[in-house]
């Protein structure tokens, strides 16, 4: 059900009624009406009544025609302002220097049509619309991806060790010890091995050095008293090698 209302002959620019105009484009009618209401512009009350003649003439058109309507499912289908006549009321206004400014007064008109019909959805609505419907569609999928038996993960193979082998063709270095030095000694038949003749002089130069350290034996008596004994014995020796 639709219905027009229109109010010619406002007094007032077309420019400033149509700031109040655009505020109930496509809103419904008690809304609408809200909005006239609380706002601060001259227009707002002659845009209203013309508002509440659409309305009025909604209802009785559906009285005539045998249809059942409900006023507040009514809304703003469409909306305009229009350019009136001057009606010639030219004025005078005063300017300076004795000069004077030619003022015209402004009239429009008003044209509001309210209706019944289905109000088609915006481009947020839409979005918003198609939004819910990918999310309803993938809701399944996700119902169905947890019902359905999670696969056992696989074992992992067992790492078999790692056994390295000794290179056979790179021979390993043996140092050689003190045993295999005095069997090699005893191969060829020394009688003392380089070894042993170490280990005397070592032990020889231990001595003397802790003689050396030794307070004692640093008397020159002391180290004197053999002297005699050994001559004896060197005497004999040489005795019997004359023999």
């Amino acid at each position: 059900m639709e219905a027009v209302a229109k109010l010619r002959h406002l007094k007032g620019s077309p420019r400033k009624a149509r700031l109040v105009i655009d505020l109930i484009r496509g809103e419904n009618v008690s809304r609408a009406l809200s909005i006239l209401k609380f706002t601060d512009k001259r227009a707002a009350d002659p845009i209203a009544q013309c508002l509440n003649s659409a309305i009025a003439n909604a209802t009785y058109k559906a009285e005539q025609e045998n249809i059942a309507i409900d006023p507040d499912d009514l809304w703003v289908n469409t909306c305009f302002v229009d350019m009136g006549a001057h009606k010639n009321r030219r004025r005078m206004r005063p300017a300076p220097q004795g000069r004077a400014y030619r003022e015209q007064r402004h009239y429009c008109h008003i044209t509001i049509e309210v209706t019944s019909d289905d109000k088609p959805k915006t481009e947020n609505e839409l979005k918003a619309e198609a939004a819910k419907a990918r999310r309803a569609d993938a809701a399944p999928k996700k119902e169905k991806k947890k019902a359905a038996p999670k696969a056992a993960p696989k074992k992992a193979k067992a790492e078999e060790p790692v056994v390295e082998t000794p290179d056979a063709t790179i021979p390993t270095p043996v140092e050689p010890t003190a045993q295999d030095m005095n069997a090699a000694a005893d191969v060829v038949g020394q009688e003392t091995t380089p070894i042993e003749v170490a280990t005397a002089e070592e032990a020889k130069a231990d001595a003397e050095a802790s003689n050396a350290k030794n307070t004692d034996t640093q008397n020159t008596a002391e180290l004197n008293e053999t002297k005699p004994a050994d001559e004896a014995q060197e005497n004999i020796n040489e005795e019997l090698e004359r023999q």
